[in-house]
C-alpha cells in the first residue's frame, strides 16, 4: 500500500491536482460513478496522459478509508517528459539521440533494471505507453539505483504515433526481436536511433515491427532462445555504444 503522502483522494482534490500540473502515476476511479463532478474529472483526465483504471470500490478502500468519493490518485515519484519537447532539446544540445522504447514491459523490477542499464550506457530517454506498461513506483525506483533521477521518461498515449514523430524528426526506429533474420552487430547505430524492446511474453507489437526501419536480433550461441529483458537491453546498448565510440 502507498504511503499517505503518495495519495490524493476525493474528486475535487484530484481535479485540482491535475489542473495544477501534479505528476500522477495513475488515477483509480470507482466503477459506475456518476454526477457532474465525475464528468468534469474525466474531461480533465482525458486531456492528459495519466492512466485511469476503473475499479470496484473495494480496491479504492485498500488505499484509504477516508472520504475518497470513489477516486484516488497515486503521485508519481518522477516528472514525466514529453517526447515532443525532448527530441528538439537533444538536437539543440548537439547530442546524437539514443532512445529506448519499451513495449508492454510490465514488471516493475525489470523496468527499474532496464532504466539503470540505460542510464549507464548513455540512453537519452525512455519511452513507455500510457496503457500496458510498468508503473514507476517505489520498487522500480529502488531497482533503478537512482537512474530515474537522471533519465527522462516519456509516457505516450500511442507508441505508433510516437515512432512516426521520431522518424519525421530524423530518428531511425530499430526493433530488437528474436524473430529477426539480421543480427544486431550488423546494423548501423551511429545516427539518431530509437531501439524498441518488447516483453518476454508478447514480444514487440506487430504494428511497431511493421513501422520499424530495421529489425535485428542479438547473436547467441546457446540453446536457450530468449533473454531476460534487462539483460537483452544491456547487450544491445553495449553494441550500440561500441559502434558509436569507434
Amino acid at each position: 500500500m502507498n504511503n499517505k503522502s503518495d495519495l490524493i483522494y476525493g474528486i475535487r482534490a484530484v481535479i485540482e491536482a491535475v489542473k495544477s500540473g501534479e505528476h500522477l502515476e495513475r488515477v483509480f476511479v470507482q466503477k459506475n460513478l456518476k454526477g457532474d463532478l465525475y464528468k468534469e474529472l474525466m474531461r480533465v483526465l482525458h486531456q492528459t496522459k495519466i492512466p485511469v483504471s476503473k475499479v470496484p470500490v473495494e480496491r479504492i478502500n485498500k488505499f484509504t478509508r477516508k472520504n475518497h468519493q470513489g477516486v484516488v490518485a497515486l503521485v508519481s515519484p518522477i516528472e514525466y517528459q514529453s517526447i515532443e519537447n525532448l527530441i528538439p532539446l537533444l538536437f539543440e544540445e548537439g547530442k546524437n539521440p539514443l532512445l529506448l522504447i519499451l513495449d508492454e514491459i510490465t514488471d516493475v523490477r525489470n523496468f527499474g533494471a532496464v532504466a539503470r542499464t540505460a542510464e549507464c550506457l548513455g540512453v537519452h530517454g525512455i519511452i513507455i505507453p500510457v496503457k500496458g506498461g510498468a508503473q514507476v513506483n517505489e520498487d522500480a525506483v529502488k531497482t533503478s539505483a537512482g537512474a530515474f533521477n537522471y533519465l527522462p521518461v516519456c509516457r505516450e498515449n500511442d507508441l505508433k504515433e510516437c515512432t512516426s514523430f521520431l522518424q519525421q524528426s530524423g530518428v531511425r526506429i530499430i526493433s530488437c526481436s528474436e524473430k529477426a533474420n539480421n543480427f544486431l552487430n550488423k546494423e548501423d547505430f551511429t545516427g539518431p536511433t530509437a531501439l524498441i524492446i518488447g516483453s518476454e511474453e508478447k514480444g514487440i507489437n506487430p504494428e511497431l515491427l511493421g513501422q520499424s526501419d530495421a529489425i535485428c536480433k542479438i547473436k547467441m550461441q546457446g540453446h536457450i532462445e530468449s533473454l531476460n529483458v534487462s539483460v537483452a537491453v544491456g547487450m544491445a546498448l553495449y553494441e550500440i555504444q561500441t559502434q558509436r565510440a569507434r
